[in-house]
């Protein structure tokens, strides 16, 4: 399935006022500042584009999950002035999304200028449009068209990515999601061989459908993160008090059988790193998967032998994805696993994609961004995307979906 997107350059917009959904739900640290601008510059071509030519930008985001409260930690106004920063222009900055006073200030802004909304989910009608119908309504009334540039939202149907669309004549999607769309079907399509896929992550449940596709479409698949020992516990192997989803165990057989069957490549971790206690400062010792994990212990990484044999594995891809830490990537102590996939990935001079999330955060923590070839926004989405070719927020801005 291709998914066909109407772009911007496809819409007038001199003297317009162009409402944008963008992204910008980036990390803050306990004082309110901006760890991770990733998102914020992810966008800026597309602001940038309409703001030369002559239009006036109203950009709407979420930041959190403030389930419909007005939450000052969750205020969007140190994205504004990092956005001030970043763009060389004042970007002036609403103390609400829908309502009177935004409005007028919509009503003032002159070609080649910016207004930020304040966060979206202060509202219940963001995430449930039923219980808010006027909500996208009243979105709707602050601009001319309507852009979509969040593609890591766009497997959500909330009134900012989805209701809001049918209210709009001009509708369309930015830069930053034609460019996911773009090299993500291309992934689906057109992907050199051999493809590898590096799944990580918590839960198996969570990946059931993602796992299943790639199985379609890869050479090899390598299972890492919590939902590995699953597939262990699968194979009869000793797991200790590692993460385990028993209701899958026969799904994860089903995988296993089936990769098998198909003659694809399929690895668990051989050795795993494992502590009695996720914490910082918590004793670690390493074990054979042959050995399994002790009694009373966790497995938290995958340890040095899996990283040398997954690096020797990958040196025979032309494309590869990941989605996923490999370990408890938040506890320093088991972080190694992940920064040793991030690195062997990025040393590769093929075709690279990182499907957001941890796996994302640890290439920007390593400053490898340069050296991929792209880092989708999308935890969610993307793995959606690649599921199902296509995502729910995607489908009003297109022209035809051609199967």
């Amino acid at each position: 399935m291709t998914v066909r997107l109407r772009t911007l350059r496809e819409i007038p917009i001199k003297g317009k006022r162009i409402l944008i959904r963008a992204d910008f739900n980036v990390p803050l640290n306990s004082k309110g500042e901006i760890v991770d601008d990733g998102r914020i510059k992810a966008s800026l071509n597309t602001i940038k584009f309409i703001l030369e030519r002559g239009g006036s930008a109203i950009v709407m985001s979420h930041l959190g999950r403030p389930d419909g409260k007005r939450m000052p930690e969750y205020s969007l106004a140190p994205i504004a002035k990092r956005m001030s920063e970043l763009l060389g222009q004042d970007v002036a900055f609403a103390p609400d999304c829908i309502g009177e006073v935004v409005e007028k200030m919509v009503a003032k802004l002159a070609p080649g200028q910016i207004l930020l909304l304040e966060n979206l989910r202060f509202h219940v009608g963001e995430e449930n449009p039923s219980k808010d119908p006027l909500f996208a309504e009243k979105l709707a009334r602050l601009g001319d068209v309507y852009v979509n540039d969040a593609f890591a939202t766009a497997h959500r149907k909330h009134a900012s990515t989805y209701t809001i669309v049918p209210k709009y004549n001009d509708s369309c999607c930015g830069f930053l999601v034609e460019k996911e769309v773009t090299i993500l079907t291309n992934l689906l399509t057109q992907a050199k061989k051999p493809f590898y896929a590096i799944i990580g992550g918590s839960k198996i449940s969570s990946k059931i459908g993602i796992v299943e596709s790639l199985l379609e479409k890869v050479d090899g698949l390598l299972i890492g993160g919590g939902m590995a020992f699953t597939f262990l516990k699968a194979m009869g192997k000793k797991i200790g008090n590692s993460l385990i989803d028993e209701n899958h165990l026969d799904i994860a057989q089903k995988i296993i059988r089936r990769a098998e069957k198909k003659g694809i490549d399929f690895h668990l971790p051989l050795d795993i790193v494992c502590t009695q206690s996720l914490s910082e400062t918590s004793e670690t010792i390493t074990v054979s998967i042959d050995d399994g994990v002790p009694d009373g212990w966790i497995g938290a990484d995958i340890g040095k032998q899996t990283t040398t044999a997954w690096k020797t594995i990958l040196d025979q891809a032309n494309t590869i994805f990941w989605n996923g830490p490999v370990g408890v990537y938040e506890l320093k102590p088991f972080q190694e696993g992940t920064y040793k996939v991030a690195e062997m990935i990025a040393a590769r001079k093929t075709m690279t994609i990182i499907g957001g999330g941890d796996s994302a955060a640890a290439i920007h923590t390593l400053g490898l961004d340069q050296k991929i070839t792209c880092i989708s926004t999308g935890g969610g989405a993307t793995l959606e995307f690649i599921e199902l070719g296509t995502l729910p927020a995607l489908e009003p801005l297109t022209k035809s979906i051609v199967k």
